[in-house]
């Protein structure tokens, strides 16, 4: 038997029929997935729930060449089953006959493509990432899971992206108890959804659909970064300059499904740029017109920035913790700033200084919440025109850039 393990995906359509199932010593499945179907006479039933004795189960059958039949939900090679099956017994002895995925249902409920949508699991794995990327991305679809369900991405989004639509899809395919429901990130916080919610989209009606695409998932990256100051709203040159930027972002390592912090962000010129980069921001700003170029330059470039309007390290206290902060500016108050983000930041720090004798306490900051630490001097000099058509070098302030780096351990804390 070439091909023993037959991989049914079910749930948004029709259950296989007795004929499907001829044959099967064992069918594996979640409870409601076997109560939908008529079993071979003699066949033992597995239901799902730790994967590894149902594995182990699988592996009985197969190795007695006896047929095992598995019944999943939607596409089981999307995000399901399959991945697992095929690494203990090989892709080559198995029959997939794929359903709808609950994703796909889902958005053809609501009229929509799909091809644009980013797609990420929180079924058993940190929702944390599910947030960054609804936050981050206009179109998310989010499979959930216990303890990271509606519920729980509501909570989070209705503080830091209030205005998002939360479509929330139940028992999808079933023609009595499929729900399909529109709420907000507060709405869902407040609600218990129960086990049958197949999936979750996050919609962000204020940024306008893009072109038809020719790759599916998040639109590609941006062609450039480090953009010139002028590309900003910014007040008195008050802005990150882009070769300080550029080594900023290197350091930073922005990308889709993490959290940047941008404090004392000033024009957001950084947090902008962070966003661009798929990551999800909360830019700190203690003045009100800084706050509002913030949001302008978020607007002009089409991306989304949690502004905070507060004053470092106090405004912190209220946000999730992040994958990697910048920290621009100075002030007496700098060393503790950077200590709070250092002993907060999962990843990456960077902090620009313009006075230099405010590199130690900077310094010291990182290190002493167990970060490593580097730093460079970024002098550069821009050609600037003279009379005569003759060009010469303008020299710029020069940036002390430090940042501190969280050292990598394995699960027993080992550094590695």
């Amino acid at each position: 038997m070439s091909r023993p393990i037959t991989v049914f995906g079910t749930g948004t359509g029709a259950p296989p029929g007795p004929g499907e199932l001829a044959g099967a010593g064992l069918v594996v499945g979640g409870r409601r997935h076997l109560d939908a179907v008529t079993l071979p006479a003699g066949a033992e039933r597995v239901v799902l729930g730790p994967l590894a004795p149902a594995l182990d189960a699988v592996e009985e059958y197969v190795a007695e060449e006896r047929r095992v039949v598995v019944l999943a939900s939607g596409d089981p090679g999307f995000f399901g089953i399959v991945r697992a099956l095929a690494e203990r017994f090989g892709a080559d002895r198995l029959d997939v006959r794929p359903g709808v995925s609950s994703v796909a249902a889902a958005f053809a409920r609501l009229g929509l493509t799909w091809d644009d949508a980013v797609v990420v699991s929180a079924h058993g794995r940190d929702p944390r990432t599910a947030v960054q990327v609804c936050r981050a991305h206009p179109k998310v679809a989010v499979l959930t899971g216990p303890g990271a369900g509606p519920a729980e991405l509501g909570a989070a989004l209705a503080r830091t992206a209030p205005g998002r639509v939360l479509v929330v899809a139940s028992a999808l395919g079933d023609p009595v108890r499929e729900r399909v429901e529109r709420v907000t990130p507060a709405e869902a916080a407040a609600r218990d959804w129960g086990v049958a919610v197949n999936v979750v989209l996050c919609l962000d009606g204020t940024r306008a659909p893009g072109p038809a695409r020719t790759l599916a998932g998040p639109a590609p990256g941006p062609a450039g970064w480090a953009l010139d100051e002028r590309e900003f709203a910014h007040r008195d040159s008050m802005i990150t300059k882009f070769e300080v930027r550029a080594l900023a972002l290197a350091r930073l390592g922005p990308r889709l499904g993490d959290l940047v912090w941008d404090v004392g962000s000033g024009s957001g010129s950084v947090a902008v740029e962070c966003a661009r980069l798929g990551a999800a921001v909360s830019a700190v700003e203690k003045t009100e017109d800084g706050a509002a170029r913030i949001r302008a330059n978020a607007a002009a470039y089409g991306v989304d920035v949690h502004v905070v309007r507060g004053a470092a390290p106090e405004a912190l206290a209220g946000l999730d913790d992040p994958d990697a902060v910048f920290v621009g500016g100075g002030g007496r108050e700098l060393a503790d700033i950077v200590g709070v983000c250092a002993r907060r930041a999962r990843r990456t720090v960077v902090v620009a200084l313009a006075a230099l004798d405010r590199v130690p306490a900077a310094r010291a900051a990182l290190t002493g919440a167990g970060l490593d630490c580097d730093g460079v001097l970024v002098q550069s000099a821009r050609l600037a025109p003279l009379p005569g058509d003759v060009t010469r070098l303008a020299a710029a302030n020069p940036v002390f850039l430090l940042w501190g780096v969280r050292p990598r351990t394995n699960r027993e804390g080992v550094a590695l």
